[in-house]
């Protein structure tokens, strides 16, 4: 029972929460704290301070914090399957309706449009890392970083994640 108490305490927020994980915190400290009463509204308070100082999304890490608190690994899994599943089903409506008209010109046209937009904000990103870089390297550790990027990538053909390493411990010993 706990287990549907937990899926409940969270699917719900996220259905009728509009907004994101911040948007939805005061629907699941209202679950939490004053119907199941599984915390207290300062144990919730840190928790959700804790969750603002983790990469990732807040909700997903608070679902899943909250349900490995009150029932183990699996309270951890059904509190953070139920936070994505809103996310999920729509998704999957959305990709199924797409796939069942994929041969209509609205559909062919409207993917169409969606290439240039995902491009300049592929762009966009590009350009906000290479500032964020100048800004906090410098010009000269942005260029030996991005040439030895180049390198690994195009020239020696390595996947990207060793780039990224390379860039971690060049940043870490002579940036730090």
């Amino acid at each position: 029972m706990i287990y549907w108490d937990l899926f409940l305490a969270f699917f719900i927020p996220n259905i009728v929460g509009y907004g994101g994980g911040p948007a939805i915190i005061p629907l699941v400290e209202n679950e939490v704290v004053s119907r199941y009463g599984w915390m207290t509204s300062q144990q919730f308070a840190e928790t959700l301070a804790l969750g603002n100082t983790l990469p990732s999304p807040i909700a997903t890490k608070m679902a899943g914090y909250i349900g490995y608190d009150v029932a183990g690994v699996g309270g951890g899994l059904v509190a953070t399957f139920a936070t994505v599943a809103p996310s999920l089903m729509l998704m999957l409506v959305a990709l199924g309706t797409l796939y069942r008209y994929r041969d209509s010109i609205k559909v062919k046209s409207m993917s169409q449009w969606v290439r240039p937009v995902i491009m300049v904000l592929m762009g966009y990103l590009a350009w906000s890392f290479l500032s964020e870089s100048v800004a906090g390297a410098g010009w000269i550790h942005t260029a030996i970083i991005a040439a030895i990027a180049v390198v690994m990538l195009w020239r020696l053909k390595l996947h990207p994640v060793w780039a990224v390493v390379v860039g971690l411990v060049y940043g870490g010993f002579l940036l730090g």
